[in-house]
């Protein structure tokens, strides 16, 4: 795979805790990188009972104005695996929303580095908890650029799915003016409530890929890191049947877009000629 990004309309609909769980689900060597303008949470819920150093965002944007990412991104990482080590990794984010400003110049250079971890041995995919689009500064360059992007929404009520809908519009126009086209954009359900999966994929217009099921202590442990994880919660073992759909997306994506490339050069070359 390569860049995953989540972010939600608005609200607390459970951007990180999806994110969390994908990256502790998932087969793959993981880095969840926490890229909320708003602050990060890991610290202080799911790993608030460790004794951390400053580390995280906040120092590799420092080290991308240096022109230092490829020596300085393993020191900024905690590992979240420790019978398999490096497997699953965390990226912490800022601990205080005006570091977002600091943090701004560089997610252009941030998204291109996370852009190339799958290819270096071993690879790594990158899943961005990116938080809500209501921030003043939502990280645009990684939602552009983003292999996939997951728009995260509660299914409990109108309440809370009615605002993904203008939330989906904006991302659309985003993709379409500044990514490579909205065929990047999907959705992420948390939750059951009384629209069905089909309802609110034909409501918004977009596809469901990641389904995950209401796990209140599951939830509660990877938001606030109150107790142990059980060997196979319901909420981790939906965020694990995800990994195929998502995989399968995203390579679907890149050959329509290689397809759409090589047709438009070809086309440019046969005119040249």
């Amino acid at each position: 795979m390569a860049v995953i990004a989540m972010v939600s309309a608005k609200g607390s609909p459970g951007v990180s805790t999806a994110a969390l769980a994908c990256t502790l689900a998932w087969n793959r060597r993981v880095v969840l990188a926490e890229c909320d303008p708003a602050g990060g949470t890991i610290l202080t819920g799911y790993l608030s009972r460790m004794q951390i150093q400053p580390m995280g965002l906040l120092q590799l944007a420092a080290a991308a104005l240096r022109n230092q990412l490829p020596t300085s991104w393993k020191q900024q990482l905690i590992d979240l695996d420790r019978q398999r080590p490096r497997r699953r990794m965390v990226l912490p984010g800022i601990t205080d929303p005006v570091q977002a400003g600091t943090i701004r110049p560089t997610w252009a250079a941030l998204t291109a580095f996370f852009a190339e971890l799958e290819r270096i041995h071993p690879g790594f995919d990158v899943i961005a908890d990116c938080g809500r689009l209501t921030t003043s500064a939502p990280p645009w360059p990684l939602l552009h650029r983003a292999d996939l992007l997951l728009l995260v929404v509660r299914a409990d009520s109108l309440r809370t799915v009615s605002p993904a809908a203008p939330a989906a519009d904006l991302l659309r126009r985003e993709l379409t003016q500044h990514g490579s086209g909205p065929g990047s954009l999907a959705l992420a359900l948390v939750g059951e409530g009384p629209y069905s999966r089909r309802e609110i994929e034909q409501q918004l217009q977009l596809p469901v890929l990641l389904e995950l099921p209401n796990d209140p202590r599951t939830a509660a442990l990877l938001s606030d890191g109150a107790g142990r994880l059980r060997s196979s919660p319901r909420l981790l073992r939906a965020a694990a049947a995800a990994e195929t759909p998502v995989r399968d997306a995203i390579a679907n994506r890149r050959a329509h877009l290689l397809t759409a490339y090589t047709a438009h050069t070809g086309q440019e070359v046969s005119h040249v000629r």
